[in-house]
């Protein structure tokens, strides 16, 4: 078992204020797997403090020389690789087979990534008497989650950092230790003392202050909608830049000319990525009526192929994070069938064999009414609602039909066609047949699923702000 008994702060390990511990907990063996300190709201401003009287000097460093800080960021996390994936594996459940490239891989992509941006990035350009400069924003306190926790931490600190912004982190309390491996590379890498800083502990102490203070610029926040909505308020206050990626239900459309089989297996596959704990799965299947009795065969075998078992082990499904996420993801399954769900395959009980560890059944819920609370909620397990529309018109409306607005997916033997209802849809991507998620593109929600854009480029724009000088002609 790991203990961590200090916070990263101005450029060293340093005791918390308070003597609060929190425990973190393997989510396949529910043993403790480690201990970190619960910051107070004092480490927090102390942590500020540091990144504000270190701001000048890094929005002063040459964009080349933040990328080579960077670039050696990314070499350093790529030494530990393997010890971030087993980490992760155990914090969130994911197998380690996935764990490899998408907890631990895919994060340093995204450090290299930003690094390269910095290369012919412009932060300035003439336009008519005006010279157009893009300036850091300030301090940024970055809030991120815990299902893909050291990725949702790289997209927020690795171009806030590019900016030339400073930050204060605080991790997920669930998922931490990934966070503390990423303070030790970015120490060794020789980042100025203030720039990057660490503060463990929870939302409603640390993540407040990070929000309301008032010498913080800039709130970038990661999580539920009903967390995103406290952020605005307390940030509000002080009138700070906000970013926030909430929430998603997103819609898969299946068109009646799609390759059905390959349309069910891309979308059950992609739902139950990280056992269901993604925010832009597609945990509605849009499917035309006439066609329910195909899909649901094919739903049932494609979801009753996946291995639930020890995320360590050959598996293609994990555990959930904790035992609250568990129960809250059968609660769901529960309502869904009260209120008249067909079920398909899966169900509340307990996979057979797993009575330790936060497992839950790969379920399938099918003629999902499109205003049912399984239909209209984020579940966040590993749980699709199969849903039946009648015409093009209707799949569209059912699709837009929810508060969020994060991803989506269309699929269509046309792909002219599929664009064309994508264009339809009310959310910030979609996935045509299949297609890869792009590292260098948007991405970000409509409505409540939040605002601003991570990701590439788009990412790095969101830590900048325009400033104007006009100059005199002649």
């Amino acid at each position: 078992m790991q203990r961590r008994d200090q916070l990263f702060i101005n450029g060293k390990w340093v005791a918390p204020h308070g003597t609060g511990r929190i425990e973190v907990i393997h989510a396949a063996t529910e043993a403790v797997m480690a201990t970190i300190p619960e910051g107070s709201a004092r480490d927090a401003e102390d942590a500020i403090h540091a990144a504000r009287a270190a701001f000048d000097g890094w929005a002063a460093t040459p964009p080349a020389v933040r990328a080579r800080y960077l670039a050696q960021i990314a070499k350093g996390l790529k030494a530990r690789v393997e010890e971030l994936a087993r980490l992760i594996a155990g914090e969130v459940g994911m197998p380690i087979k996935l764990a490899r490239p998408l907890q631990a891989a895919t994060p340093i992509y995204n450090w290299r990534l930003v690094a390269g941006l910095l290369d012919d990035f412009h932060f300035e350009e003439k336009v008519g008497n005006s010279l157009v400069v893009r300036e850091p924003v300030g301090v940024v306190g970055a809030i991120t989650p815990w299902n893909l926790p050291l990725n949702q931490i790289t997209l927020k600190v690795a171009p806030a950092l590019a900016a030339g912004c400073t930050v204060v982190l605080k991790p997920s309390e669930v998922a931490p230790l990934n966070a503390f491996v990423l303070a030790e590379v970015i120490e060794a890498a020789g980042l100025p003392p203030g720039v990057f800083n660490l503060v463990t502990g929870y939302g409603p102490v640390v993540g407040e202050v990070l929000a309301s203070h008032p010498e913080v610029d800039m709130v970038s926040f990661t999580g539920s909608t009903r967390a995103g909505k406290r952020v605005s308020e307390l940030a509000a206050q002080t009138v700070k830049r906000v970013a926030l990626e909430l929430g998603g239900k997103s819609a898969a459309v299946i068109l009646d000319d799609a390759d059905l089989r390959a349309a069910v297996q891309g979308t059950i596959h992609a739902c139950f990525l990280n056992s269901g704990q993604i925010c832009s799965a597609p945990s509605r299947m849009l499917v035309p009526r006439t066609r329910y009795d195909e899909v649901k065969a094919i739903a049932r075998q494609v979801a009753e192929g996946f291995t639930v078992g020890d995320p360590l082990h050959d598996v293609s499904l994990g555990p959930l994070v904790s035992a609250v996420q568990r129960d809250r993801v059968l609660r769901y399954i529960r309502r869904g069938l009260a209120e008249g769900a067909e079920l398909v395959t899966g169900g509340p009980e307990a996979p057979e064999g797993l009575d330790q560890g936060f497992f839950v059944r790969p379920t399938v819920l099918g003629k999902v009414e499109p205003r049912a609370t399984v239909a209209q909620e984020e579940i966040f397990g590993p749980v699709l609602s199969i849903l039946c529309y009648d015409g093009e018109d209707d799949a569209v409306r059912i699709a837009n039909d929810s508060i969020y607005g994060l991803s989506g997916a269309v699929w269509s033997g046309d792909e002219a066609r599929a664009i064309r209802v994508a264009r339809r849809m009310r959310t910030g991507q979609v996935d045509i047949n299949g297609a890869p998620f792009n590292m260098q593109a948007p991405y970000g929600g409509f409505k409540q699923s939040g605002n601003g854009r991570e990701v590439g480029r788009y990412g790095m724009e969101e830590f900048l702000e325009y400033k104007a000088m006009q100059l005199r002609q002649g």
